[in-house]
């Protein structure tokens, strides 16, 4: 009974606090709440952004995800890992892509790492209505893609697009198969080597082989092997990937055959460019295979006194422009944007380094090409104007 009475004191005279003062006590309790919602929003900032995302797709039963037009590397190694994520936590994932895939290192990606990806002409193709974006932010390349609002958006292009629930956009970034690399690690995911078997690791989560070798490769074109544009952020992805990537098929990757048109383009280019200085507009007339383009900008920008350099090349009627830079006065995205802004049908842009453009074809009512050509001479001295920030 005594304990009773001494442990009822402190409610007691709590009790005759309050009722003495009412104002003040109402106050203490604000503090508290606010305290409290302020300690809950701290603990959320400073949670793994990869924690927050495994929570995000568990909710789920179902998932998309999606790649941009004509995916690269990056692309497909940051959906292979969503979709690894997403099937140990019993998601279903479906990896989808607007567009085709031509270049020979990514038919080899999708060959050697035996990719099941999807392709989508229409939105209603879409294989669930949680959408989740990789290596780009907004929806593109497929009838009814401006109505999709992505589930989320893993990238680390800039861009004003954003996921319903999950935004992950981070620019300082070489590679979008980084930030998901770091998804796995936040989430303590064992890198499993090629030569053991996931049952043999410890962990709730692991990192399978063909995920890792897929995430690594995505990180080395992107950053042209750990050279350009990476960030300390990519190399510590590539070194955490590294343990479980299978040597033999990243090598596979990497040195696929290379088709001779190709380098038909690559010496047409070399060939027939024009130079303003340090700068190189190179024309390579029609091509059947759009990849050999980018290729070939490649090529040239390798050549001693080059410093920032675009290839022009029409195929069906649309031109597409492919822009290289290791100049610092050139970003590239920028001055291929700027040099298609009065350009009808015409648009571009890109990263620093990298940028990319098309001129699509003018059509009638009927949907038939319009004799319109582009002025291929002014859209040259347009891209040397803008190379030079003089538009």
């Amino acid at each position: 009974m005594a304990g009773s009475l001494v442990a009822g004191k402190p409610w007691r005279s709590l009790e005759t606090f309050v009722r003495q003062n009412p104002e003040l006590a109402v106050a203490a309790v604000l503090s508290a709440v606010v305290v409290l919602g302020s300690a809950y929003a701290f603990l959320r900032l400073r949670r793994p952004a990869g924690i927050t995302f495994r929570r995000l797709l568990a909710g789920h039963d179902e998932i998309a995800v999606l790649m941009h037009p004509n995916p690269d590397p990056d692309a497909m190694a940051a959906a292979i890992g969503v979709a690894a994520l997403a099937d140990q936590l019993d998601v279903e994932a479906t990896i989808q892509y607007p567009g085709q895939i031509r270049h020979q290192e990514n038919r080899a990606f999708r060959t050697v790492l035996d990719l099941e990806l999807d392709r989508v002409e229409h939105v209603t193709e879409l294989a669930a209505e949680s959408v989740v974006l990789v290596d780009h932010n907004e929806p593109r390349g497929f009838t009814g893609s401006d109505g999709v609002l992505p589930l989320a958006v893993v990238d680390h292009h800039p861009g004003d697009g954003a996921g319903e629930e999950f935004t992950d956009v981070r620019t300082d970034y070489g590679a979008t198969a980084s930030i998901v690399a770091e998804y796995f690690e936040d989430n303590g995911a064992t890198p499993v080597p090629p030569d053991r078997h996931a049952s043999e690791t410890d962990g709730d989560y692991t990192l399978p082989t063909i995920t890792a070798t897929g995430l690594l490769y995505g990180i080395l074109t992107d950053t042209k092997h750990l050279t350009v544009g990476a960030s300390d952020a990519d190399f510590k992805a590539a070194s955490y990937l590294y343990p479980a990537v299978d040597q033999d098929r990243l090598d596979r990757i990497a040195n696929p055959a290379v088709d001779a048109e190709v380098l038909e383009v690559k010496a047409r280019a070399i060939a027939g460019r024009e130079v303003e200085g340090s700068f190189a507009v190179a024309d390579v007339g029609s091509v059947n295979n759009v990849d050999a383009i980018p290729q070939a900008a490649d090529e040239l920008i390798q050549l001693e006194g080059v410093t920032a350099v675009v290839v022009v090349g029409e195929r069906d009627g649309t031109v597409h422009l492919s822009g290289r830079s290791r100049d610092d006065r050139v970003h590239m995205g920028k001055a291929i944007e700027e040099a298609l802004e009065e350009v009808q049908n015409g648009s571009g842009g890109g990263h620093a380094r990298m940028g990319g453009g098309r001129i699509s074809p003018n059509l009638d009512a009927a949907g038939d090409e319009v004799e319109d050509a582009v002025d291929r001479d002014a859209l040259e001295e347009e891209l040397f104007r803008a190379m030079a920030g003089d538009v």
